[in-house]
């Protein structure tokens, strides 16, 4: 029988029980396998044919999901350095989680080196993981233990929003008026560590920077009537913030209430330059801008 790709997971060791969980309500995810070549011909062969060598073996894996709950534990693990043991495998049971030790499956260790988490609004927020393997891969010699998740709930992206001040000392008060989208991106700088002492042909990665960035769009001007006694940004305040040229501090939360707007458990927090503003006027369509913001400083997972 044909494998379908709901059946093919990938599965990552959680701190707290230490065994085997899938990556929770994803929608897709891809494993490769790399190498790196040398040409190996000489002038003692004859023909004009290239004679590839692998010198060295690399790995990655990338993961799409609907899940956003643990948005904070992903930014610790990789503001931490943290590196990520995973697995992936055939799997079944009803929720497909159970690992079925298929030859293909293989486990490594990893590091989390680039992650984006899209807020947009009316629609699911979804998280995009890039894991990149740090070291061998290795067959299953026995059933991996394992946990099975409980199933998820979707996270409507307008119930998350970014909050942003005006300087970079006062805890951020005002959302962006009108907004439609927003997105969360970290990245992780690798270097390849092996030496002559490394056994093996597999790359094994030492990270050694974090960044991130921070991109929403919102309409000039909306049309909502706002009975939220909650402020929020204006095009011309982030036009003044933009100018100033002044990093200031930002928090990404849950909100509820009226006009989504009252702020719930924060999600992340620090400070920010905005290094683009983008001004659209369409014929026939909303106008329209995009910021993008680039991190200034560590962040903070919470307030």
């Amino acid at each position: 029988m044909i494998l379908k790709g709901q059946n093919f997971r990938i599965l990552a060791i959680d701190a707290v029980s230490n065994k085997f969980k899938c990556i929770g309500m994803a929608t897709n995810c891809t494993v490769t396998h790399g190498s790196n070549t040398e040409e190996s011909s000489t002038k003692d062969d004859v023909g004009m044919s290239s004679k590839p060598t692998i010198v060295s073996q690399n790995w990655s894996v990338q993961v799409d999901s609907l899940n956003v709950s643990d948005v904070g534990a992903m930014l610790t693990a990789m503001k931490s350095l943290t590196p990520f043991t995973l697995l992936w495998d055939e799997t079944s049971t009803d929720d497909n989680q159970t690992p079925e030790e298929a030859a293909f499956a293989r486990t490594g260790v990893a590091y989390l080196n680039d992650a984006t988490f899209q807020f947009d609004d009316r629609t699911n927020s979804t998280k995009s993981l890039q894991f990149t393997g740090s070291g061998p891969l290795e067959t299953l010699s026995e059933t991996p233990a394992f946990e099975a998740i409980a199933l998820g709930s979707y996270t409507k992206g307008q119930f998350v929003r970014l909050f942003l001040g005006s300087d970079n000392t006062a805890v951020p008060a005002t959302v962006i008026a009108a907004a439609k989208t927003l997105s969360l991106h970290v990245s992780m700088t690798l270097e390849t560590a092996t030496t002559k002492d490394t056994p093996g042909t597999f790359d094994v990665q030492e990270p050694t920077g974090l960044s991130y960035d921070i991109s929403t769009s919102a309409l000039m001007r909306g049309n909502d009537i706002i009975t939220s006694a909650v402020g929020a940004k204006s095009l011309a305040d982030i036009e003044a913030i933009k100018e100033a040229g002044n990093p200031v501090r930002w928090q990404i939360a849950n909100v509820s209430g009226d006009n989504q707007r009252t702020k719930g458990a924060v999600i992340a927090s620090g400070s920010v330059i905005i290094q683009t503003l983008t001004l659209n006027g369409p014929n026939r369509q909303n106008a329209d801008y995009t910021a993008q913001l680039i991190g200034y400083g560590a962040y903070t997972v919470g307030a």
